[in-house]
């Protein structure tokens, strides 16, 4: 009996030692997941190569969507749907002076679109990159507008044989919803200063007003003509030779007998008409073959700045700093994710900035149609903060800063913008529906007693009461006021002088810099460097983004939850796919669904600009 208690214990001691065992090896392997997780592998980088520029999606200032989401979208394969401006901007700019990257490759058949100043700042890049003598080459299956303004950069610019050049100017089209809306018996009320604030004209006209007309025409104007001079200029060709391109593309392929890829050869809009492997022969000419690859040396852009990043922490950062905080997209109240400026988030990062005694001077890109009003004051009351405290405070304009974007600017000691760059759009507006009669053609009646004047005249299912349309167009005309005052304050200007520039129209960058609304035409970087000259900085400083700070339990579960998706993402593959594409497609329904929603809020004043242009 005692040998085979002895045995059992003996069984038992050795179960309980495996498990042991096998609960540190758990343990070990799982610490091994969150180490990969948080630090991933450092790319290897050839001692000769290419870097690779494959923008996918639209080129953004900040990315908007969830991790999670854009995880899902490399697990199955259709990759990111948006792009960093500053990842492209600095990736190109640390490979011009790095000896081991000979040459640059822009593949750009899945860039889907940017602003034209978006656009600028990364040929600002590829033009300081062919300063040094390196060869960039630009090769797509077909090139849009948007895509074809990068390749015109490149010394090289490749067709596939089957493709096309496809450049059709800029345009904005509305739709107008007032035909609808009378057809439901809904009524629309707009209230609002300024003969071209024309953002809710949409609710309430069935075209183009003739003041939205004359406006769009101007900047659209504006854009055409930068784009045609850029492109023109990196070319070596007249601007207007683009506009005949356009204007006679049909008719040329029609005489090509359809072969759209000559017509461009012809027009001498690409170097010479090349498939993908015959561009690679062409890339490894210039910096060899990499033959497990059975291509050219090469090196991605993603991976090529997790290697300059690592480099760079090697060095020891001065501790003057040129701060930096992005807003980006729609201006809303509360606390707000990236792609949005929330009123408290982003106001909240103006003031850390100005508490942050390492940080010297702040540079507040912004690339917004403007938003809610409380917002827009919130941020502006923290930007003057700043500007009080002392430390210099420039704006950097992108390719949209107008309405509630400019609002945020307007204190700044300086303001950059592109020469393309819609800005102004100084003016407020409230927009409110009634749909009283809506009910009633169902048989649906609303009849009660209040209080006050003031009982029940916010509801929506009621006639609009004249008391209320009082209070509204009161608000907005003290609104506009008070907008006219930020702007008069900070352009050193009077309040009949901005006015007189003002009533929501839509101003170019070119224009905007003429009327004095902005004060110098430069990139990003240019008011990065105005910013530390202000400062005093000299040469010796380094740039920060101030963004939103996480403990490093957050930055950890957010790691394990990308790399979570990314597995499920491998493994499910097809499914996620077809998911990722759903909401791709949804998203822009419930981001105009959400934008009606917040401008039909009763009390709320909006300084929103409609100038968006494809």
């Amino acid at each position: 009996m005692a040998t085979i208690g002895g045995f059992f214990k003996g069984v038992w001691r050795g179960l309980d030692g495996l498990r042991r065992v096998l609960h540190l090896l758990l343990l070990l392997l799982f610490f091994g997941f969150v180490v990969a997780a948080l630090r991933g592998t450092i790319p290897r980088l050839p001692q000769k190569a290419a870097l690779v520029i494959h923008p996918q999606g639209k080129i953004v200032e900040q990315l908007a969507s969830d991790p999670i989401q854009r995880a899902f979208s490399e697990a199955s394969g259709r990759g990111e749907n948006q792009t960093l401006l500053w990842d492209l901007t600095d990736t190109i700019s640390a490979a011009a002076t790095d000896k081991r990257v000979l040459a640059l490759v822009l593949e750009l058949d899945d860039l889907q679109g940017a602003g034209q100043p978006t656009l600028e700042e990364v040929a600002v890049a590829l033009r300081r990159f062919r300063a040094t003598g390196k060869k960039v080459i630009a090769q797509a299956s077909s090139y849009s507008q948007a895509q074809y303004y990068l390749a015109a950069q490149a010394d090289e610019v490749y067709l596939d044989p089957f493709g096309m050049v496809l450049i059709e100017g800029y345009e904005r089209y509305r739709m107008y919803f007032k035909g609808a809306l009378d057809k439901l018996s809904v009524d629309m009320h707009l209230f609002r200063v300024g003969q071209y604030k024309s953002a809710a004209e949409t609710y309430v006209r069935t075209d183009m007003s003739p003041a939205d007309r004359e406006e769009t025409l101007s900047y659209l104007g504006g854009l055409w003509n930068g784009y045609q001079a850029s492109v023109g200029k990196a070319r070596g060709m007249a601007p207007e030779l683009l506009s005949r391109y356009a204007n006679g593309f049909v008719a040329a392929v029609k005489q090509a007998q359809g072969d759209a890829a000559d017509v461009a050869l012809k027009a001498g809009l690409v170097t010479a008409l090349k498939s993908a492997p015959d561009v690679e022969q062409r890339v490894i000419e210039l910096v060899g073959e990499d033959k497990d690859a059975h291509s050219f040396n090469a090196i991605s852009q993603s991976d090529y700045l997790r290697v300059i990043k690592a480099e760079r922490r090697i060095h020891k950062d001065g501790d003057r700093r040129v701060g930096v905080i992005v807003a980006s997209g729609e201006i809303l109240d509360g606390d707000q994710p990236p792609g949005t400026v929330g009123g408290q988030s982003t106001a909240r990062l103006v003031r850390d900035a100005r508490l942050n005694d390492d940080i010297r001077a702040v540079v507040l890109r912004i690339d917004s149609p403007g938003g809610s009003v409380l917002a827009s004051e919130q941020i502006y009351r923290e930007v003057v903060a700043l500007k009080a405290s002392g430390k210099p405070v420039v704006v950097s304009m992108g390719n949209l800063a107008a309405s509630g974007g400019y609002y945020i600017a307007a204190p700044a000691d300086e303001i950059f913008a592109s020469a393309t760059t819609l800005t102004g759009s100084i003016g407020i507006f409230a927009a409110l529906p009634t749909v009283d009669r809506s009910l009633g053609r169902l048989g649906v009646t609303v009849d009660g007693v209040g209080t006050t004047a003031l009982s029940g005249t916010m509801r929506l299912d009621r006639p609009l009461d004249p008391l209320l349309a009082t209070y509204l167009q009161t608000t907005i005309d003290r609104g506009y006021e008070q907008f006219l005052g930020h702007v008069s304050a900070g352009r050193g200007k009077t309040r009949d002088e901005i006015h007189a520039i003002a009533q929501g129209r839509v101003w170019i960058g070119s224009d905007a810099q003429r009327i004095g609304l902005v004060d110098t035409l430069g990139t990003y970087e240019d008011a990065v460097k105005a910013a530390a000259v202000r400062a005093k900085l000299g040469e010796d400083y380094r740039v920060e983004r101030v963004e939103p700070s996480m403990t490093w339990v957050q930055q950890l579960a957010l790691q394990l939850r990308v790399q979570v998706a990314r597995i499920a993402g491998s493994v499910l593959g097809g499914p996620l796919g077809r998911v990722d594409i759903l909401l791709s497609h949804l998203s822009p329904l419930e981001a105009e669904v959400a934008r009606v929603q917040r401008l039909s809020t009763p009390n709320h004043a909006y300084a929103y600009c409609f100038c968006t242009v494809e």
